[in-house]
């Protein structure tokens, strides 16, 4: 069933547990991430970045989340990943995405505000939620680059102000992740997620957690993060599973035959992510 974004983390802050939030591409990655979240019983939020929309089509991409969210009996979220163009999250809102983030974060605070409090009040005017971010987080992921020399972690009490001055429901923050594929370890800091969650009222998320140790991420769940983007990890379990198949078998032509062990490791992959996030049981009806 497709819920909003304010009201799968309102749940998932109620019980203490994180959502997973994975990236969707094509149809087999909609469906692993459906059939997972429906085997564990897990609510889930379907997120399309804009590169996704642009290689898809927004009517595809819409059409597709929301039919598998009306006929997967699990809550799910469609959401949109990084808006950092008006237009484009105005777009998703029309054709019914039920919540969008938009990404000022490359602006000073008192812009970031401004422009976020611009699509939170048009969105919540129609029930859509909206997710935001400060600070900035390392890494590529489409449009959004920002090098190690640009990275920014989340201020506490700035938390506190962007909040509360723009109305947003999740807020995610930059605390030591990074999108992409990490060269290390990367090193979370734990007690400024913990920080943070004391100084806002709403959920917090938390980007680039594709490569992050398991550890780490149950212990920011523990300390206040309730939504956790993963879209990497997905990406190369797609990769690794279609390059194993053609390998071993170079005569293969039909996309069904090829594609089907990838969504079947896709989906496998999407289970382990939910366990870890401690959302496995969790859905409701």
């Amino acid at each position: 069933m497709l819920v909003t974004g304010k009201e799968i983390l309102a749940h998932a802050d109620e019980h203490g547990y994180a959502v997973g939030a994975f990236n969707i591409n094509n149809m087999e990655i909609i469906q692993a991430i459906a059939k997972a979240a429906e085997d564990l019983q897990a609510p889930v939020i379907l997120q399309a970045s804009q590169g996704a929309i642009k290689y898809a089509g927004i009517d595809y991409v819409a059409a597709l989340g929301k039919l598998v969210a009306e006929r997967t009996a699990v809550p799910i979220a469609l959401h949109l990943d990084h808006g950092t163009d008006f237009e484009e999250i105005i777009k998703c809102i029309r054709y019914g995405f039920s919540s969008v983030m938009i990404d000022a974060s490359k602006y000073p605070l008192e812009e970031n505000i401004a422009r976020t409090k611009d699509i939170v009040r048009i969105a919540h005017s129609v029930g859509v939620s909206v997710e935001a971010e400060l600070g900035k987080i390392g890494g590529t992921e489409d449009q959004v680059h920002v090098s190690d020399a640009e990275v920014t972690y989340t201020d506490p009490e700035e938390a506190r102000i962007f909040v509360e001055e723009t109305g947003i429901d999740s807020l995610a923050i930059a605390v030591g992740t990074a999108h992409g594929i990490y060269k290390g370890e990367p090193k979370v800091d734990l007690d400024r997620i913990a920080e943070i969650d004391a100084a806002v009222s709403v959920p917090l998320v938390l980007h680039g957690s594709s490569g992050v140790p398991y550890d780490t991420l149950r212990n920011a769940v523990a300390r206040g993060i309730r939504k956790i983007n993963i879209d990497t990890d997905i990406r190369a379990t797609f990769a690794r599973t279609v390059g194993a198949f053609t390998k071993e078998h170079p005569e293969e032509i039909d996309p069904r035959k090829i594609l089907g062990p990838a969504r079947e490791a896709m989906s496998e992959t999407v289970k382990e992510k939910i366990q870890v996030f401690g959302s496995n049981g969790k859905a409701w009806k």
